[in-house]
């Protein structure tokens, strides 16, 4: 009997290992897949000096949502991202990875490589490192924090192959639901920007802040003019900080998120920014 007992025991955690097993296989398979959309081709940077790299950081509206207009891409062999792997790829949405049940989408970073391109010498290649997650609060971003600290570690292994240009941050929605949390988010975000700016050696790295949407209801998030002022207010607080609107910019039906139209447009928009520094 005790026999009998402990066989069934372990044969139960055999089923229960394997199951988990099988899946955290669906969830990788997943995670690839989504990263990187269907197919993405390993792809070689140029030399260092003309290979160009942006970090993509933020929550849901940097990863992008709207998945409508996914097949109709087309690939652009001078735009890569570096995959959750190390490898370099040809870029494609949805850049960012599946966490959780919520599939990425169109994003601003491939919109905003393409508009860099149109004025960057022909031999530049851009590479985009994508480090946002959907639902995040500035909290899971400062320094020390899971998401700064994988940041920092994405940074510091894509300037193996190129040179770091800058940075995109579009965050700020999960924030606006707390007093507290809005109120403080301007010295917040200030703090945390200079310590990237310190982690990654680049005291005067350019960061470009985007703005919140302004479909976001005000009963669900009451808070949400305060950040919008606290992100307006960033550039004059924070040296070489640039400034995106999202003036006129479209949801894609849920006051939340971008349409992948305004997303293009966000694109341009933080393009436009980026380029006055990179001027100076």
């Amino acid at each position: 009997m005790i026999h009998h007992l402990y066989s069934s025991r372990i044969a139960g955690l055999i089923c229960m290992f394997s199951r988990s097993l099988a899946l955290l296989s669906v969830f990788a398979a997943g995670t690839m897949l989504a990263q990187t959309g269907e197919p993405a081709a390993p792809a070689t940077p140029p030399a260092r000096e003309f290979f160009h790299i942006y970090l993509l950081m933020g929550q849901s509206n940097m990863a992008g949502r709207d998945r409508r207009t996914l097949d109709a891409q087309s690939d652009d062999p001078r735009i890569l991202a570096l995959h959750a792997d190390g490898r370099w790829l040809v870029a494609r949405d949805p850049l960012h990875p599946q966490r959780g049940r919520t599939l990425p989408g169109i994003g601003l970073g491939i919109p905003f490589a393409r508009e860099m391109l149109k004025t960057a010498d022909p031999k530049i290649t851009i590479g985009l490192v994508p480090c946002a997650v959907g639902g995040s609060s500035l909290r899971r971003w400062i320094k020390g924090a899971e998401y700064y600290e994988q940041t920092v570690s994405r940074a510091r292994l894509a300037a193996q192959a190129g040179l770091i240009k800058g940075v995109l941050w579009h965050q700020g929605e999960s924030d606006t639901t707390s007093r507290e949390n809005a109120g403080t988010y301007e010295t917040r975000l200030a703090r945390m920007l200079q310590d990237l700016r310190n982690d990654l050696g680049r005291p005067d790295l350019p960061i470009m802040v985007g703005q919140i949407g302004e479909f976001l209801l005000p009963e669900k998030y009451p808070f949400a003019d305060t950040v919008r002022g606290a992100i307006r207010r960033i550039p004059d607080i924070v040296p070489r900080v640039g400034f995106a609107d999202s003036a006129g910019l479209g949801d894609l039906g849920d006051k939340l998120h971008f349409s992948a139209d305004a997303q293009q447009q966000m694109g341009a928009r933080f393009a436009k920014a980026m380029r006055v520094f990179q001027k100076q």
